[in-house]
């Protein structure tokens, strides 16, 4: 039996705390801490559900009774997270009401999938959060609620423990804790649910405040989870640990080193751009001074000067179980201008399906070089990386007129004897970027290799370039047929160019975002040339035009970079 279903003995407790008809006492009411979507919420109430990707169109029909495209989905309705888009509406509290009402006549009992600790955790979470239009009036109904949520509550301490360690432990766990703090009867469990906590950040976040998956979403949404365990300890006014204060501590110039200044993560290696003020509510409620953004974290480094940032992937990438949601992304950046994003990842496409997170994941889906369109890493056929760059290497140089980069990789070395070389420069008035990308053999012993991969080419090696565009991001040809103009959102205007034996073409990308129903089209600029013999190289720049009226319009009325 696989370890989260319920057990006999399971069914037996839940049975008799329904027969005692003990009612979840409040000794205090924290109040809905997470902000919902109105948009979504308005939706919902005219019967358009959006989760995962996913959009169905079912009016009038229970959220019970939805088609069920993929058993995440139909996790994801058992979770309650719902509940903060409902109440942002300000008109879904009659619904929120009889949607809970439909779930405890049809579940409550210990059937279908919500009994998962986790997803117990989470739904335990959002019931209390909106306990004041769920379940504090006098009616029978709100009784049978008041009834139900402390059978849920018991469950999760019962079962906590069987979750696996990780994400879906810290989500058991943070429910279980405001639980212990705000209904009566729980609080003997604190003291242990508290000694988990401290083993999973353990486990979870290393002494420098990093992921091993170097996922920056995941880590934002741990630091996230963990600001709220805090903010329920003290609403509670039970003590906060001392590791708990520790962790955040350590985590949260990780969090602001790897934002770009439109306050969005780098879409590496599963995560995506984090959820619209996520962060900023996060690092609000931490409450960990402020500190000047370090030139690297979480192995990205980071160039950041005026209103724009530049972040790369300057490390392998995670092994082992690790990597099961890793990319072949080595040397890959984005840039971001102000608040608009410019060059960017294809990012992760979990949501879309196997094959879209298959392609995700491989190096022609990221702003950097690609040899022979294969990738600098390789996936086995479980999803693992098995064969990745080993030796990767990254300086920072800095002089009177730039800060930059030179990084290298050997992910193609042992295939055809070839390293990646690329150089970045960021002008220290954030308005120009120089760049070159070399493909070369570095070491004699690398020349028989590049020798025998060219011969079975017929003497020729491909390799692109490419630089992903957003998709706010229109490009048109240059007028002298070389360059590319580029027009951000805000009326900004870069200009792309390059030198060196490469063709310049524009070709369709797309952009795979977590909260869009399907891939969103895009383009990018890709430099396409031939390795012929050990060293080729092409360059490439960047540059912002003059600063038009409606980019400086843009700023003044609020696009500005994030600084927190």
């Amino acid at each position: 039996m696989p370890p989260n279903d319920l057990t006999r003995l399971d069914r037996l407790l839940i049975w008799n705390d329904r027969r005692r008809q003990v009612e979840a006492e409040f000794l205090v009411r924290p109040g809905p801490r997470d902000t919902g979507r109105v948009h979504r919420g308005q939706k919902m109430l005219t019967g358009e559900f959006m989760f995962l990707g996913y959009s169905v169109d079912a009016p009038e029909t229970p959220i019970w009774d939805l088609p069920i495209p993929e058993p995440a989905f139909e996790e994801t309705l058992h979770a309650f997270g719902w509940l903060d888009d409902l109440a942002a509406t300000g008109a879904g509290d009659r619904t929120a009401r009889a949607w809970l009402d439909e779930w405890i006549a049809r579940y409550g009992r210990g059937a279908g999938p919500g009994w998962r600790p986790d997803l117990l955790g989470r739904r335990v979470l959002r019931l209390i959060d909106h306990s004041g239009i769920l379940m504090m009036g006098t009616r029978p109904r709100d009784r049978v609620a008041r009834v139900s949520l402390r059978v849920q509550a018991r469950q999760l301490a019962r079962s906590w423990r069987r979750v696996r360690p990780g994400p879906r432990r810290f989500d058991a766990l943070a429910g279980l804790l405001l639980a212990t703090g705000t209904l009566a009867g729980l609080a003997r469990y604190r003291a242990k649910a508290l000694q988990a906590l401290e083993a999973e950040i353990t486990a979870t976040v290393e002494p420098d405040g990093t992921l091993p998956t170097r996922n920056t979403e995941a880590l934002a949404r741990i630091f996230a989870q963990l600001v709220r365990i805090r903010t329920d300890l003290e609403v509670t006014e039970a003590p906060v640990p001392r590791f708990l204060t520790d962790a955040l501590e350590r985590i949260a110039p990780v969090i602001r080193t790897l934002r770009h200044t439109d306050g969005a993560l780098p879409r590496f290696h599963g995560g995506g751009r984090g959820a619209t003020g996520l962060v900023d509510q996060a690092l609000a409620g931490s409450r960990v001074r402020p500190t000047l953004p370090a030139d690297r974290a979480m192995g990205y480094m980071r160039l950041a000067h005026g209103r724009t940032t530049l972040l790369m992937d300057a490390a392998p990438p995670p092994e082992g179980a690790h990597s099961t949601d890793g990319h072949a992304s080595t040397l890959a950046f984005e840039l971001t201008s102000g608040r608009r994003p410019l060059i960017v990842n294809c990012g992760s496409g979990r949501t879309f399906g196997d094959r879209w997170r298959r392609a995700g994941r491989a190096t022609p889906s990221h702003s950097t070089l690609t040899l022979a369109g294969l990738s600098s890493s390789r996936l086995g056929t479980d999803g693992v990386i098995v064969d990745a760059p080993r030796d990767v290497r990254v300086e920072r140089r800095r002089s009177d007129l730039s800060t930059g980069l030179i990084a290298g990789h050997d992910g193609y070395v042992r295939s055809h004897g070839l390293t990646h070389v690329r150089q970045v420069y960021l002008d220290h008035d954030g308005r120009g970027v120089q760049g070159e990308d070399v493909i070369a053999t570095i070491e004699t012993e690398d020349e028989p290799i590049l020798d025998a991969a060219l011969d079975a080419a017929g003497g020729r090696l491909p390799f692109a370039i490419r630089f992903h565009l957003h998709p706010d991001v229109e490009a048109a040809f240059g007028t002298d047929g070389h360059s590319f103009d580029l027009a951000l959102g805000s009326g900004e205007r870069w200009v792309f160019r390059h030198t060196g034996n490469a063709a310049l073409s524009l070709e369709p990308s797309v952009y795979l975002d977590v909260g869009e129903l399907e891939p969103t089209p895009a383009r990018q600029i890709v430099l396409s040339s031939t390795v012929a013999d050990y060293a080729t190289r092409v360059t490439w720049t960047l540059a912002k035009a003059d600063q038009t009226p409606d980019a400086v319009r843009d700023l003044a009325h609020g696009d500005r970079p994030v600084l927190a």
